[in-house]
């Protein structure tokens, strides 16, 4: 099977979905001739014009709330944010329209549309403003479906579900994961939104995570191995819906939780996913659940601090060794 960057499987789906319906449409920031602020829309403008994908001026609540008058009227855009951290000056479109339209009009009118968060998370030195970890001031939203993909082959699968789906959909993008490579089948496929995938299964202890942690998690449970301890690793990959049973069915196998993101703990999604648990399957718990996330801080730019602040591999290891110890 091929390997592919995660920014090229998001430009092939984005491609494949233009060329399957002429509804579909790309506008944002720099994804014109440009190809993206991080390259993920490369050769978008030179096949399907600037009719199709197309700049917009520096405002996310002007062409966000473009976005959801075109998708109510019909089309089906693909809205590019730059960096997710700006997704808060288009909260009123998002939040108070794309959201409710549905509800408000009794399933009459729907905004079926994209909007990519086009970079979320630290690591690359960008300082407190272009390094959030968001999504968490998004999943109380009702009406709003969340992705969040880890991988090349999810990322693909997962877009262009996400844009033949009749909600609105936040694609939210790692910056950091963009250059990963990963397998991706040729032709056309799709992934179900709302179905987690275990990325290692084990019996000892159930780690659920989404988006760049992943692999941080991963990591740790090679790690936890050799100690002995044979961990399970969820990948969540869409927030909203939320692949319960998955969850729920592999800690009644292993006892022991631990939640993985990069967002504050405080707050986090992590603690929706500890409250499930504990409503659910607290009975099968040997242990009480355990979250790994940022500190109660912004995102430092130096790299000392930023370093400090993103969980690592030895955070997991540590939380996890401290969940199977009891």
């Amino acid at each position: 099977m091929r390997e592919m960057m995660y920014r090229d499987a998001i430009c092939e789906a984005l491609a494949e979905e233009m060329r399957r319906d002429a509804s579909v449409f790309l506008m944002g920031e720099d994804v014109a001739e440009h190809g993206g602020n991080f390259r993920a829309t490369v050769g978008l403008y030179n096949e399907f014009g600037q009719q199709r994908v197309f700049d917009t001026p520096l405002s996310e609540s002007a062409l966000v709330g473009a976005g959801v008058g075109a998708a109510m009227m019909g089309m089906r855009p693909v809205v590019e944010v730059m960096f997710a951290d700006f997704v808060t000056i288009a909260m009123d479109a998002i939040v108070n329209h794309a959201a409710k339209v549905a509800y408000m009009s009794g399933g009459e009118v729907s905004a079926p549309m994209v909007i990519r968060l086009a970079a979320y998370g630290a690591g690359r030195r960008s300082g407190a403003h272009h390094s959030q970890s968001i999504e968490s001031l998004l999943t109380n939203v009702p009406g709003l479906t969340i992705v969040m993909p880890s991988t090349a082959y999810d990322a693909k699968g997962l877009l262009k579900t996400s844009i033949r789906t009749q909600n609105p959909v936040l694609f939210i993008e790692h910056k950091m994961l963009y250059a990963k490579k990963g397998e991706v089948p040729e032709g056309e496929y799709l992934l179900p939104i709302g179905v987690a995938d275990i990325k290692r299964a084990g019996a000892d202890l159930t780690i659920v995570s989404y988006g760049r942690m992943v692999d941080v998690s991963l990591a740790a449970a090679r790690t936890l191995e050799k100690d002995g301890v044979n961990a399970e690793v969820i990948d969540l990959r869409s927030l909203q819906p939320l692949d319960e049973e998955t969850i729920l069915a592999s800690v009644r196998k292993t006892g022991h939780l631990l939640i993985v993101h990069e967002a504050p703990v405080r707050g986090g999604f992590g603690g929706e996913v500890a409250a499930v648990v504990a409503e659910k399957a607290l009975g099968y718990l040997d242990a009480p659940i355990r979250r790994v996330g940022a500190p109660w801080v912004p995102v430092p730019f130096s790299p000392t601090l930023e370093d400090a602040y993103v969980p690592k591999e030895a955070d997991v290891v540590k939380a996890a060794q401290a969940v199977m110890a009891n």
